[in-house]
């Protein structure tokens, strides 16, 4: 991870927020805006995410902006080895904190309760990003909350 890299938490929520509306999916969104500070590919980074969308390919489940969260925390509090229990210890907790002030701030960290939906399991076909599409949809903003969240760790940590 690049630790030179100085982290502005504003531009990075507006980086965020304008990949998700530029179409990339929540989780893509959040990877793709710490990129260059966990040193990956943004093609390579929009990829890996792009099944995390919709709650996990639209099943609805962990929110798509957590997720991307998660593996953020993959890097930042890395755990290569299968071997390394203190590394797991720390990977999770690092991923429990971050869930935790996404739940703080929003009430839940599953897609369907932060849409209002009431089922589980959508068609997998996204749905076509229109202007009624991004008016009637909290994303946009809970894909910055997590940049936001991700930003504050790695500002509060900067001289670790």
């Amino acid at each position: 991870m690049n630790r030179d890299i100085n982290i502005d938490t504003e531009q990075r929520v507006a980086r965020a927020k304008e990949l998700f509306n530029s179409g990339y999916n929540c989780c893509q969104a959040v990877v793709m805006a710490y990129a260059d500070v966990v040193e990956i590919e943004p093609t390579l980074a929009a990829t890996i995410a792009a099944p995390f969308g919709g709650g996990m390919g639209r099943l609805r489940e962990v929110c798509g902006a957590v997720s991307g969260m998660t593996m953020l925390a993959g890097f930042i509090s890395p755990c290569p080895t299968a071997d390394s229990a203190l590394a797991k210890r720390e990977n999770y907790a690092l991923v429990q904190r971050f869930a935790e002030a996404f739940r703080a701030q929003n009430g839940a960290i599953v897609c369907r309760t932060l849409l209002g939906l009431d089922h589980a399991k959508d068609d997998p076909t996204p749905s076509p990003r229109t202007a009624e599409y991004y008016r009637k949809r909290p994303c946009a903003e809970l894909v910055g909350d997590a940049a936001r969240i991700v930003a504050q760790h790695l500002v509060e940590n900067s001289n670790k």
